[in-house]
């Protein structure tokens, strides 16, 4: 290759480089207000974080994004949705500034993300066929039942069987919360394991399926499974994660934020719980 073209290639090559970086780098705060758009990641997960109809985002994990940005002062969101799994990896790619899918704070996952404190606290649940035919009202009824149960890819109810002993060959994995319906109702899978929030709207949707009725929290460790969820962000967003925090702090101390939790189908108790832990505990654990 002659000298002259072998320059312009390094040059090519260096611009490539450089242009890689500046998209794989975390946005600090300020860059983000710079640049007056901020990239929020969902999971169309009903009632956590999810796109309705016409578009918009809607959630306890958006609604309460969109009153932080605008105290940050950041007037524009663009809003994706991606698989649950993916969620982590986007960060980690930096495709998007933030996840607002109220996704659970575990130790695992605090290795590779970073946490806001939580914003949310719920319980777990059972999506099962109607009239229950298989009489499930636990996770630990999967233990010795040979009965198959379905989980989404990335979730923590994987961490859960896992702890509890199911055997792998009764998990079934499904891409999305929109595949549950037909998975059970079809016989794929006996139930759907998910948060008590998502298998009762999901239940909502069709005559085939129900919640698990007289349903029992997982026990693992001797203690109730109880999750916190909160917004996440990779792991040099520091900076914005920081920023999110100390709005976050704030919000809930108002009733505003207690009313967006109920409007969402969350409890008094769920309001109260997500008080009782930090994400510094529950990382830790």
């Amino acid at each position: 290759m002659p000298k002259t073209h072998r320059n312009i290639a390094l040059t090519l090559a260096i611009a490539i480089t450089t242009a890689s970086s500046t998209v794989a780098s975390a946005a600090s705060l300020q860059q983000i207000k710079d640049r007056g758009v901020v990239r929020i990641a969902v999971a169309n997960e009903i009632p956590y974080g999810y796109m309705d109809l016409n578009g918009k985002a809607k959630g306890v994990g958006p609604d309460v994004a969109k009153h932080i940005m605008k105290q940050l002062g950041i007037d524009k969101v663009d809003w994706s949705t991606t698989n649950f799994g993916s969620l982590i990896p986007g960060l980690q790619a930096h495709r998007f500034d933030m996840v607002a899918a109220e996704m659970a704070i575990l130790p695992q996952r605090c290795q590779e993300i970073l946490f806001s404190e939580p914003n949310s606290s719920y319980g777990e649940g059972l999506l099962v066929a109607k009239g229950n035919p298989k009489d499930i009202h636990s996770f630990e009824s999967f233990i010795k039942s040979g009965e198959k149960v379905a989980i989404m890819a990335g979730a923590d109810q994987l961490e859960m069987m896992q702890a509890l002993g199911v055997p792998a060959g009764q998990l079934v994995t499904i891409a999305n919360n929109a595949d549950a319906i037909s998975t059970v109702a079809t016989g794929r899978a006996s139930a759907y394991a998910a948060t008590s929030l998502t298998a009762s709207q999901l239940a909502d949707k069709s005559d085939k399926v129900e919640v698990a009725a007289n349903f029992t929290d997982p026990i693992i460790n001797g203690e109730p499974v109880r999750s916190w969820g909160g917004f996440a962000f990779s792991k040099d967003s520091e900076d914005f994660r920081n920023a999110v925090n100390a709005e976050l702090v704030k919000f809930k101390g108002t009733p505003e934020w207690k009313k967006i939790l109920e409007q969402y189908g969350f409890t008094d108790a769920d309001a109260k719980g997500s008080m009782a832990k930090t994400t510094a505990q529950l990382c830790a654990k």
